[in-house]
């Protein structure tokens, strides 16, 4: 017998009224109710909606169930949920984490450490199917009643469970999967969203089995192979935002292993597929966790469902079902080779990470931007750096131009790099790009500021520390440098590019604000360092920048 009394309802809009109601008539007699937006012809908001959810939880119940209208509930759903509150009563409980995410992430090496939960990481706390203790649910409706239209649910439910110190798992496998019956809030643009792994007849039981602590994270989204790694110190639990391959580089491996085998692997899906799970593999060896799929049957098929999704989640964001659906097997065979791959490799106990290249001294470092920049510095030369002091001051908020120097000790005069507008992970929401990523993020309109023909000079922050690497290595005679994109870009092209990149909101154009104006660097007659391009799109880069304010721009303070 439960110790602990659930309430459940399925949230919805009328228009989707109908399936709400099919959900609730094919649970248990009782544990779903229908609760209803309560401004349907209002502005589309999951977070309206939600809030009424929660608001609904029955007289005597203490713990609430909240499920959207779209998902799909394993056979076992009500009485795996019943003994994970037992287990866990004051925990915050995600039933669903999508196949690209990072909480996606966290359930695959929790379904290789035999785990029935791991613990949440961060990033937004997946809301299609949660459950959270009465006074969690009571304190979520006045934090969000003070938040309405603003951030997604889903976003402020991660902050809030964050600040409260509430515990936060996701299920392993995932109780709940997506149908994609259209998105009314507006996110059909990501393609399909799946679960990382769903087993309808998965078995109730063994719920005090748990994996947290997880500090490295690789994942495949929107095509690309990316990987966060927990920094513990000094100051706050932070996350840094790298591609796969850089993570990899750090690590030392053979740069022979970043190429995967067979006729397809210069195929995009194929090689994103392969960096993520070889990366996987390696902290797997580290963690002591089985890579092979071996043990009982049900063990075994939880493991091959959330390895067999990665490749599918990196290519969701363009990809139709069909195409997705033809693409699965292939993929999952490149994962399951790269897991073997990564596993075998790792030789070292330990990741050699954080450290900072010998002899590389920084000024103004100890910010988001400089830790993200030093990081990969770190990760592209090792211990091999020659002695230099790197001052990034000059890339502050308020410096009277965007630049930075380098010192080299046999050299009297520094290099100066004439930076154009960094954006990426470690800066400000408060820049140019900032700005309108944040709004895109909020699904507020683009602004452009001023007139939409003026120029600007954007460069993301691994180019810019691949520039810094260039000079480092070539030592170029010109002392004075720049850095940015030989063709300059418009600011309405930009505000397109994040429209696109981001989130597909309106653009709009309003005049300048009072003040002064931002600095400006003129570009024209200065040489850029040697056997240096940029390398990051704007479809990478911005998406990147959004990812990085969204779960970690807006938990520091940022310069």
């Amino acid at each position: 017998m439960t110790r602990h009394q659930l309430s459940g309802v399925v949230m919805t809009h009328p228009k989707r009224r109908r399936a709400a109601e099919q959900m609730a008539l094919t649970a248990p007699p009782g544990a779903l109710r229908v609760v209803m937006d309560p401004d349907p012809t209002g502005t589309p908001s999951v977070l309206r909606t939600a809030l009424a959810a929660w608001e609904a939880i029955e007289d005597g119940a203490t713990h609430q169930l909240v499920v959207q209208d779209d998902m799909l509930l394993s056979e076992s759903f009500f009485e795996r949920v019943n003994l994970a509150i037992d287990a866990m009563p004051d925990a915050a409980l995600a039933l669903f984490a999508l196949w690209d995410s990072r909480n996606g992430a966290a359930v695959r090496f929790g379904a290789m450490a035999g785990a029935r939960w791991v613990g949440a990481v961060n990033e937004y706390f997946p809301c299609v199917a949660i459950v959270l203790p009465r006074s969690v649910a009571e304190g979520f409706v006045r934090y969000g009643r003070e938040r309405l239209g603003g951030w997604p649910d889903d976003i402020l439910m991660h902050r809030y469970l964050n600040d409260s110190g509430v515990p936060r798992y996701v299920s392993v496998p995932n109780l709940a999967e997506h149908q994609d019956r259209g998105s009314i809030s507006g996110n059909a643009f990501r393609g399909p969203r799946r679960s990382v792994g769903f087993l309808p007849g998965d078995r109730p039981g063994d719920e005090e089995r748990r994996l947290t602590g997880l500090t490295v994270l690789p994942f495949f989204k929107y095509g690309v192979a990316r990987c966060a790694v927990r920094v513990t110190g000094p100051g706050p639990e932070r996350w840094l935002h790298m591609d796969c391959e850089q993570y990899l580089r750090g690590l030392e491996l053979p740069r022979s292993l970043f190429t995967p085998p067979g006729p397809e692997s210069d195929a995009p899906d194929v090689r994103g597929t392969w960096l993520t799970a070889l990366a996987m593999g390696h902290e797997a060896a580290r963690l002591g966790l089985d890579v092979d799929a071996t043990g009982p049957a049900e063990r075994t098929a939880v493991h091959a469902e959330a390895i067999a999704t990665i490749g599918p989640g990196g290519i969701s964001n363009a990809s139709t079902e069909e195409r997705i659906a033809e693409r699965r097997e292939a993929l999952a065979a490149v994962a399951r080779r790269a897991l073997a791959a990564g596993h075998e490799a790792a030789d070292r106990p330990a990741p050699r990470r954080p450290r900072r290249p010998a002899g590389l001294a920084v000024r103004g470092g100890a910010t988001p931007l400089g830790e993200h920049l030093v990081g990969r510095l770190t990760d592209l030369t090792g211990d091999g750096a020659p002695d230099a002091v790197l001052d990034l001051t000059g890339l502050r908020e308020g410096a009277p131009a965007r630049e930075l120097r380098i010192q080299l000790p046999d050299d009297p005069r520094p290099y100066t790099l004439a930076v154009g507008e960094v954006y990426g992970p470690g800066c400000s929401r408060d820049t140019l790009i900032g700005r309108m990523v944040w709004d895109a993020l909020r699904s507020r309109p683009v602004t452009v500021q001023g007139s939409p023909d003026a120029e600007t000079h954007p460069v993301y922050t691994d180019d810019l520390a691949d520039a810094i690497l260039a000079v480092l290595r070539t030592r170029p005679t010109a002392h004075t440098l720049t850095v940015a994109a030989e063709k300059p870009t418009t600011i309405g092209e930009l505000a397109h590019a994040v429209h696109a990149a981001v989130r597909p909101v309106p653009v709009r154009a309003e005049p300048s604000p009072p003040g002064p104006p931002s600095p400006r660097t003129e570009f024209a007659t200065n040489p850029r360092p040697p056997a240096w391009t940029p390398a990051t799109g704007y479809a990478k880069g911005l998406h990147a920048f959004a990812q990085w304010l969204a779960y970690e721009g807006t938990l520091l303070t940022v310069v």
